[in-house]
């Protein structure tokens, strides 16, 4: 089969076929070992032409254990031969109490795959694949495999999972069958198909500066104060105290006074403080307040009643009134706590914002405010603000453990269904999840003590090139990818399409399973960006079926085929039956 070795570079050795021996094609992609005195070299074969082999080197076998990497060449006179079985399980992994089945060498007659969980699971991930390829099966099929592994039940795991389609409900809702103390939790967007889950609910509280420049589609660095002056009232607002009333009545105030001391006409005016009263009011504050004067009494919209000379007929009265509101000390108070708020709230906060004083006579400003009001309003009144209707005061870090727990068990499977929201929406949704669970791992007494594992399908949706960084100064996906895996928060990347991917994420990931791929561009962006891959590698992954993919990173010692059992049961994400359809009866 194998003849003598008539070249050996930094690489790859060619190896003569003997005269009157078959070409044995099956070779393809099948390991061999250059033995001598001294040394035992794996190789791969990569190529087989008429009369000539070719092998890539991959790395030593020494004291029985596989070391990746050559220094050492073979020499001319080595014996060449088959990879024995004793030697595969050296690279496919072995049956440990710390490995995990993850598929089965087709190379080998279905040897088993077996990874280290500490090499997998650790770092991050990227799965990349054509529709139709098996990327949705292989993940689901990962999963299961985790909960079914006898030698470590991962009892205290956090897999979250946004869900594009809703296509893991199927695949996770009945693994307590596996184990009792297994949970599957389900949070969709769907309110139509509940299937058994709870409406996604995000409390308003929790979101920061930066979470709300996102949701609210900011794009100018100036709208920044904008928002952290309306969180500051909202906080204020929602005391319900006295101290938030004077407030109230404080801002309105200073606000018509700068009104009162323009040189506009009456008639504008009373146009502006008519119109500051529409959008915010108090009991003091109002056009129907009675505003008291020396034996009688006025209501405030009588008092700017213009007389012949075009002035107010009550205008110290009314300036009188509307000073004994004004207290400068309080432009310094700071909400003593944090409470429960809504997505109205909000809006009336951002009301009272834009009659602050340096906003309601700056055209830049108030123009960039207006374009914050009219998107919080759309929110407000649209179906996303379901989303955000949080029932009850929570902390942060009792919202997670609610996420995690299931009628007082913990639940290892989070699935988010974000099917029935855009793109945008869903990205966002994504991005407040991340920042939280980073903000929440970050903070833990004991580095890494609860990790997390975010997996995100269809990542390029998400995942992206976005204005973040110029805007808040980071993009959250970035970082969680740079900083989170010494935390114990684990992005797994499945997407069809990685040339949309932002490049420092995939740059981060650890691990990759490339399931079929066609399109040119996202195999040129495979080659450019993965350091780890080879030319031989792209090329392995264009002739696979589906369910199989090329595996390589730190969990695996070389790269290698490996076919993934379907899962059982299956996610919803298997093509339309057309057949069946076209000849169904109505």
């Amino acid at each position: 089969m194998f003849g003598e070795i008539l070249y050996i570079s930094d690489t790859v050795a060619h190896i003569k076929i003997p005269d009157g021996t078959p070409v044995a094609t099956n070779l393809m992609n099948m390991h061999v070992i250059f033995e001598d005195e001294k040394k035992k070299i794996l190789g791969e074969v990569e190529d087989i032409s008429k009369d000539i082999i070719k092998v890539h080197f991959l790395g030593e076998i020494v004291n029985g254990r596989f070391v990746g990497g050559v220094i050492r060449k073979p020499t001319l006179s080595a014996n060449i031969r088959i990879i024995s079985k004793e030697e595969v399980a050296l690279i496919v992994g072995e049956d440990t109490p710390s490995s995990l089945l993850l598929g089965y060498s087709p190379l080998y007659d279905n040897y088993p795959v077996r990874v280290d969980i500490n090499d997998l699971f650790s770092n991050h991930m990227a799965i990349f694949g054509n529709t139709g390829s098996g990327k949705s099966c292989g993940v689901a099929r990962l999963l299961q495999n985790v909960f079914t592994n006898p030698h470590l039940p991962p009892f205290r795991s956090n897999f979250f999972i946004f869900d594009a389609y809703g296509e893991y409900h199927n695949a996770f809702m009945n693994i307590n069958q596996v184990n009792p103390n297994f949970n599957f939790k389900f949070y969709t967007t769907n309110v139509k198909e509940m299937n058994g889950g709870e409406i996604l609910r995000i409390p308003p509280w929790l979101l920061d500066v930066d979470d709300y420049a996102l949701l609210l589609g900011a794009t100018e660095h100036s709208q920044l104060p904008i928002i952290e002056r309306m969180l500051k009232l909202t906080a204020i607002f929602a005391e319900d105290s006295e101290d938030a009333l004077k407030y109230k009545n404080h801002l309105i105030a200073k606000a018509i006074m700068m009104i009162l001391y323009t040189n506009q006409t009456s008639m504008s005016k009373r146009n502006d403080i008519f119109s500051i009263l529409a959008t915010c009011s108090t009991p003091q504050f109002n056009l129907e307040a009675p505003v008291h004067g020396i034996g009688y009494t006025r209501k405030f919209r009588e008092c700017f009643i213009v007389d012949k000379q075009g002035d107010f007929v009550e205008s110290i009265l009314v300036t009188d009134y509307i000073s004994g509101f004004i207290d400068e000390e309080l432009d310094k108070y700071e909400a003593r706590t944090v409470n429960k708020f809504t997505l109205v709230d909000l809006e009336k906060a951002l009301n009272f914002t834009l009659i602050s004083e340096g906003l309601l006579r700056n055209e830049k400003s108030y123009g960039d405010a207006i374009t914050l009001k009219v998107r919080l309003h759309a929110l407000v009144i649209g179906e996303n603000a379901k989303f955000f209707d949080y029932p009850s005061y929570i902390t942060e870090e009792n919202y997670i453990a609610t996420l995690v727990g299931k009628n007082g068990k913990k639940a290892q499977i989070i699935n988010f269904n974000l099917e029935d929201v855009d793109d945008s929406f869903a990205k966002v949704v994504t991005k407040i999840y991340a920042k939280m669970l980073f903000h929440f791992t970050k903070n833990l007494k004991q580095r890494a003590a609860i990790p997390f594992h975010i997996f995100l399908e269809e990542a390029h949706r998400y995942v992206q090139n976005d204005t973040d960084k110029y805007l808040i100064g980071y993009n959250i996906f970035e970082r969680v990818a740079k900083e989170g895996r010494k935390y114990g928060l684990i992005f797994n990347l499945i997407s069809q399409r990685p040339v949309e991917i932002s490049e420092t994420v995939i740059s981060q990931c650890t691990n990759f399973m490339i399931f079929k791929m066609n399109h040119p561009r996202d195999l040129e962006y495979i080659k450019k960006m993965l350091p780890n891959v080879s030319e031989e590698v792209v090329e392995k992954q264009k002739s696979l079926q589906p369910g199989t993919c090329v595996a390589f990173g730190k969990a695996f010692k070389v790269p290698m085929i490996i076919h993934m059992e379907m899962p059982n049961p299956e996610p919803s994400s298997s093509s339309c039956n057309i057949v069946g359809t076209w000849g169904t009866a109505r």
